[in-house]
């Protein structure tokens, strides 16, 4: 049996619209470049296309919540290394964890912890997930020892990576 990866990985290059007058990638895009490298690492590595959810089930995520912290700045056309990972799950969220490194991941330059909700788009309200996706997220959680945000941004900081 084939096992499938906890943690996800994929490259992207910062583009110029995306960044401040300093060339760096503007705060709020930080978001948009994680939140984007997931969803494709999830289709691509699990087949989980959350359009394709929307159409079929009438059910995809929303964002609950998310929490971010800076370290290093991402720079206009740089390539970055954004590799993702299932902290926590139940029967109808997920705490996923994105981090977005320089490609050879040597440094850390942001990371935020996303929560999302399954949601009925036609009840307009929170949904269980299915079997199978219990069953998958049972398969690629991978919890870290840190309870908050803050003591894992507090464990980032002390590896100085």
């Amino acid at each position: 049996m084939k096992t499938i990866p906890k943690i996800l990985e994929s490259k992207s290059k910062i583009r110029f619209q995306d960044c401040d007058p300093f060339n760096h990638l503007n705060n709020a895009s930080y978001i948009n470049y994680l939140i984007n490298a997931r969803e494709d690492q999830v289709a691509d590595n699990y087949g989980v296309d959350i359009f394709e959810m929307i159409k079929t089930e009438g059910r995809a995520w929303v964002v609950g919540s998310n929490q971010i912290a800076y370290f290093k700045p991402a720079l206009v056309m740089e390539t970055v290394t954004i590799d993702s990972q299932l902290l926590q799950f139940n029967e109808h969220s997920l705490l996923v964890e994105i981090r977005m490194w320089n490609t050879n991941k040597t440094e850390l330059k942001a990371v935020l912890w996303s929560n999302f909700i399954h949601f009925d788009l036609q009840q307009k309200k929170r949904s269980n997930h299915n079997n199978n996706l219990m069953s998958l997220f049972s398969e690629v959680v991978l919890p870290v020892s840190s309870k908050t945000f803050e003591e894992r941004m507090l464990q980032f900081k002390l590896q100085k990576v």
